[in-house]
């Protein structure tokens, strides 16, 4: 077990393994196709398809034995999110989308909670790593936390955004992501009818709600 971005971030043989198995899959079956994935792996697209992998998002949740981690995997190609599976292995939940084509959980079609009252929403939100990052959503926390139902802080971005689409939480917002992060879970939630905005001043910060929704979270964690 390694650290990455700080000694409390952690990576796995886990993560190593499963990152593995969806490469050689990969390699085996789309060969000309672009590869992102969190722990290294990358290859450039003569396809102009690219997949982007999350191997196992919610490492330390994994680590300490508790049941919140996934894999998250997502085809992308000119026109952005393609395909998307999130699969939670404990729960034997796949959480699947196409682009035009809706969003599923083991087949069912899904959707947002569509939850317009801030006062009535359950929020799912995520810390970084760094203790400065983390006073600085603190801060967010406290705006947000007075205004809606309650906080959800469950430690796997794919998962809080595919419970999002299931209805199962009412809004998300993070800071600190990475592409790997929300590449599938994003096009789960706007294939079940929720809208997305990406936070301003980073490249991977997302807030997620139902389309009345997503406006009133965003004028808190903005």
């Amino acid at each position: 077990m390694e650290s990455k971005s700080t000694a409390t971030d952690l990576v796995s043989d886990a993560d190593r393994v499963s990152e593995a198995a969806v490469r050689e899959l990969l390699a085996a079956e789309r060969p000309d196709d672009g590869l992102l994935a969190e722990e290294g792996s990358s290859q450039e697209s003569a396809s102009g398809r690219r997949w982007v992998i999350d191997p196992l998002d919610g490492t330390v949740n994994y680590l300490y034995g508790l049941p919140a981690w996934c894999v998250s995997v997502a085809l992308e190609d000119a026109d952005g999110g393609a395909v998307a599976v999130v699969l939670d292995p404990l729960r034997d939940e796949i959480f699947t989308a196409e682009r035009g084509g809706g969003a599923r959980l083991g087949g069912q079609e899904i959707h947002v909670s569509g939850e317009e009252r801030p006062e009535r929403a359950l929020i799912a939100t995520g810390f970084s790593y760094s203790a400065d990052v983390r006073a600085e959503q603190a801060e967010v926390v406290a705006r947000v936390l007075p205004r809606f139902r309650d906080i959800r802080r469950a430690g796997a971005a794919a998962l809080d955004l595919s419970h999002l689409a299931a209805g199962r939480l009412d809004g998300y917002y993070e800071r600190g992501l990475k592409h790997w992060d929300w590449a599938a879970a994003r096009l789960i939630v706007t294939e079940a009818g929720g809208a997305v905005a990406e936070l301003p001043g980073e490249p991977a910060g997302l807030a997620a709600a139902s389309p009345a929704l997503l406006p009133k979270l965003l004028e808190l964690v903005c």
